[in-house]
């Protein structure tokens, strides 16, 4: 698709991704499951560059999730290392094109060497201003919701806050990159139907799209199918299509003014 039929469609702020299907590309081809890993590094690079140039605002990857750490020890420690390496090569290339890159989720569990890296990348990249790219490793929306529950708890304990009125505003705002909009679109690789404890709180209004492509295939053609099918959606946020009709005269009147 030529980037003037990109600059047309109706492009999401923000794209959340969970990358799924490295081990299944590699078993259909005979590999060990590792190859689909480093394929899988080569796809993220060619998605990033091509969201940037998109102008997407923010890209967020499911990198890591919390409930990895229960596969098999070889490769839990071959994840580890591939994610250290990633970060090394790319985070020059990424700090040029002025991509801000954070990361969420429990860092406790990685080793020094990696909470030192992922420090230092955060640090070098934080004042950029092209897109933000945030990787979500040891990451789970449930641990997410209940790490802003308990600093909620602790400012009621501290006659903060009165818990009659705590609100879902209240929550939001301890949540992971809160200063940032929420996914508009949340696209899974290689079939499988659900979202795995990924932003479960921030994806209440956020266009689902499933595709049967492994994540090692995924490239701009596949990507711009999901643009494609998010700019075909009617975001309502719970208005009926009336009154989203209505909501937008409104607000085309008012610019006019």
């Amino acid at each position: 698709m030529s980037d003037a039929n990109a600059a047309e469609r109706q492009l999401p702020k923000h794209i959340a991704i969970i990358m799924d299907g490295n081990g299944r590309w590699a078993k259909k081809r005979f590999l060990p499951r590792i190859a689909g890993h480093k394929v899988g590094v080569e796809t993220v690079r060619k998605i990033i560059r091509y969201c940037a140039k998109l102008d997407i605002q923010v890209l967020s990857l499911f990198a890591f999730s919390s409930e990895n750490w229960r596969r098999p020890g070889s490769e839990v420690s071959f994840l580890m290392e591939l994610f250290f390496l990633s970060l090394e090569r790319e985070v020059k290339e990424l700090h040029s094109h002025q991509i801000q890159i954070r990361f969420i989720g429990n860092r406790d569990r990685f080793s020094e060497r990696l909470r030192n890296k992922i420090t230092e990348v955060e640090s070098l990249t934080r004042n950029n201003q092209g897109m933000v790219l945030i990787i979500a490793a040891d990451y789970g929306g449930q641990w997410d919701i209940c790490e802003s529950v308990k600093r909620l708890a602790l400012q009621v304990k501290n006659n903060e806050i009165n818990p009659a009125d705590i609100n879902p505003t209240h929550i939001a705002r301890g949540l992971s990159f809160a200063d940032l909009p929420d996914p508009d679109l949340f696209i899974r690789t290689s079939g499988e139907l659900r979202i795995s404890n990924f932003m479960l709180w921030q994806l209440a209004y956020t266009e689902l799209y499933f595709t049967d492509t492994h994540w090692p295939d995924f490239n701009e053609k596949e990507l711009d199918k999901a643009l494609n099918h998010y700019a075909q959606r009617e975001r309502r946020f719970g208005l009926s299509s009336e009154q989203l009709g209505e909501t937008i005269c409104s607000n085309n009147a008012l610019s006019q003014h």
